[in-house]
């Protein structure tokens, strides 16, 4: 597959997770799927298992992790799906979840995330869901770099969203500590930082056989909203020209992760941007859908990846 061959697949924005894997094998193949105890998550890791690969959840929560293992386990009737401690917004917990793993890694999907959450730091004085969504995620998979080489032919998963419209990585003023802090920037430049970490990452491990992907994943409704109603998302989506959104299950929601994750179709892939299981093309002005191409920059990836590797050589 050539950079310049857009990525077609006979699905739609209505297929769900399951229907991604039916007829797929992929079993001595093991994933990680952070956030993996709720909503696209565990139908993320759910499908994957489904499938046949060795799934471990990494949660903050690990009873919520365990129930949501029991569920998977009941569902497909896999028993390995395993559960593992994962903070990304401590740094001490990425290191010992990298420093447990064992063995090759196939597939690692990043979807934790948190959503226009109002003004929090961590422990060094980041922003909140910079260093959640992208910081920690970094962390996770440069940490985890080796497994992943080890396995020849993995792929990373980068959950983005359509919200990267709202704002590139404003590099001189990451954290907030000079303008106003706006929720909905925030989680903007969060998600940019998503995208261009797909590209840099696959620049650079390519030749490890390692390839990463972003995705918009479609409007679900999960607790990643906890912070925001349905009446606050389709505001904000109609003053952005996007109109109200349309709904997906979790099981829909969690089909491109799953594709980007799994399929054949996607194999040799890298760098790219997916919605609705589609490669998806640059944004056009005055619609919600589309990468902005200042997500797929080369010269803003590569920045934010030196950015990156400051902040946790602290």
């Amino acid at each position: 597959m050539t950079s310049s061959t857009p990525v077609t697949t006979p699905f739609s924005r209505d297929t769900t997770a399951l229907e991604v894997v039916r007829d797929l094998d992929l079993t001595g193949r093991r994933a990680v799927v952070t956030g993996g105890a709720s909503g696209i998550g565990v139908e993320t890791a759910r499908a994957l298992a489904a499938a046949g690969a060795d799934v471990t959840l990494a949660v903050r929560n690990l009873d919520a992790g365990q129930r949501a293992a029991a569920d998977i386990t009941g569902s497909t009737g896999s028993d390995r799906v395993l559960v593992a401690p994962l903070d990304l917004a401590d740094l001490g917990s990425v290191a010992a979840f990298v420093r447990t793993w064992d063995g090759p890694l196939h597939m690692l999907v990043d979807n934790a995330g948190i959503m226009a959450s109002p003004e929090m730091r961590t422990e060094q004085g980041w922003e909140m869901q910079f260093a959640t969504n992208h910081l920690g995620h970094f962390a996770l998979a440069t940490g985890l770099r080796p497994a992943l080489a080890a396995a020849r032919d993995a792929r990373i998963v980068s959950v983005s969203s359509a919200a990267h419209l709202r704002s590139p990585v404003v590099f001189d003023d990451i954290h907030f500590r000079q303008r106003p802090y706006d929720p909905w920037q925030a989680y903007g430049q969060s998600k940019t930082a998503n995208v261009l970490f797909a590209v840099e990452a696959t620049r650079r491990w390519v030749d490890d056989g390692i390839t990463v992907d972003a995705l918009m994943p479609g409007a679900i409704r999960t607790n990643l909203q906890r912070y925001i109603s349905d009446e606050e998302l389709d505001r904000m989506r109609a003053q952005s020209g996007g109109g109200a959104a349309y709904w997906k299950t979790p099981e829909q929601g969690a089909a491109t992760s799953v594709l980007v994750a799994a399929s054949p179709l996607v194999a040799g892939a890298g760098g790219r941007y997916f919605e609705d299981c589609q490669e998806a093309g640059v944004n056009q002005p005055g619609t919600r859908t589309g990468y902005a191409p200042y997500a797929r920059d080369p010269e803003a990836a590569e920045r934010l990846w030196t950015v990156s590797e400051e902040h946790l050589r602290g």
